[in-house]
């Protein structure tokens, strides 16, 4: 059995994929390499083949019609065999330093009784054509050199864990949360960093810097412009997560407190996209937005309502609106994202 498998969703990524499938292929046989091509009309399809070809016993791949990100990560989840389970974007990559430490760390775990349910390591804002690269850390966040539960994470305002940040444990997602994302729905990684975690009991921080999140590319599904455009789909996600916290989330569980400061920034979000685009119409959706955590749950919206950001967030009239995204540049300064 491998002990990591690692899902690759490609959509006409041809002219990036070899920087990212190289730096995989280093984790040797330990590793499994599942590369999806999500429909493409470029050459990922002949790219993912020859990968294949060439790496029989690390690679494999699947052709669909397109899905999405969901449902491409949905595919290699059915097949994946190792004993832990991460999603690369295809236009990202692994450091080579820190992949080892990663793998050599994993197969000790799988090695021994204990049953490890996430790994969190670092990553790396690697926005093109900046000197400096903004790493999120968790030092201040999580305990080091042991396994832990949610009662010792400490998170503060403005740092959540990511999609680049978490390897889980194969079963808990296929078994135990039978994780299901849906398909061609943009921001859905925020779903599968979200829905599985009141399932997990035993957590372990690496404090090294593993996944590189490359920001430049015009047509970036985090390209402010392009979240506009597809602000419908950041909308269904917020709710999709909304509807999650409330039926499913148990409010006396330590995780509680950490998924509705995550649910917050989703929705600070959301918010501020439709503040930014200021017609009649993105307003309208912004308060139909906190309309619906209202109905959904009065006290999550009270929760939110009266946060830091939820105050931000409705201010009145023009001033107050400029007032709030001058917050949102502030803090794209101080966290790096895009």
């Amino acid at each position: 059995m491998k002990v990591l498998s690692i899902v690759v969703p490609c959509y006409n990524s041809a002219a990036y994929l070899e920087r990212c499938v190289n730096s995989l292929l280093l984790g040797e046989e330990k590793v499994e390499v599942i590369l999806i091509d999500d429909g493409s009309t470029d050459q990922t399809g002949e790219k993912v083949d020859y990968y294949m070809q060439r790496f029989p016993e690390r690679v494999k791949v699947i052709h669909q019609t397109n899905g999405g990100h969901g449902a491409a990560i949905n595919a290699g989840l059915k097949v994946a065999t190792g004993q832990y389970f991460k999603v690369v974007d295809s236009d990202d990559w692994l450091d080579a330093v820190s992949y080892q430490k990663v793998v050599d760390f994993l197969s000790l775990v799988s090695s021994k009784p204990t049953q490890l349910d996430l790994l969190v390591c670092n990553f790396v804002y690697d926005k093109q054509g900046s000197n400096h690269k903004k790493v999120m850390s968790y030092l201040n966040c999580l305990p080091q050199n042991q396994f832990f539960g949610w009662e010792k994470a400490k998170f503060p305002l403005g740092k959540y864990l990511l999609m680049h940040s978490i390897i889980y444990r194969t079963n808990l997602l296929r078994e135990q949360v039978r994780l299901q994302l849906p398909k061609h729905t943009f921001y859905e990684d925020n779903l599968y960093a979200f829905e599985p975690l009141p399932f997990v009991k035993k957590i372990y921080y690496l404090d090294t810097d593993l996944y590189h999140y490359f920001i430049g590319r015009s047509d970036q599904s985090v390209n402010e412009t392009v979240m506009l455009q597809r602000i419908d789909q950041q909308l269904k996600v917020n709710r999709m997560m909304i509807d999650f916290y409330v039926k499913q989330v148990n409010l006396s569980s330590p995780v509680a407190d950490y998924l509705e400061k995550y649910l917050e920034i989703i929705t600070t979000i959301s918010s501020i996209l439709l503040i930014k685009d200021g017609s009649l119409t993105s307003l309208q959706q912004k308060d139909e937005l906190w309309e619906y955590i209202a109905t959904s749950d009065l006290k999550l919206y009270h929760q939110l309502r009266r946060g830091l950001f939820g105050i931000g967030l409705h201010l009145p009239g023009r001033i107050g609106r400029k007032t709030a995204i001058g917050a949102y540049h502030l803090a794209q300064h101080m966290y790096g994202f895009n």
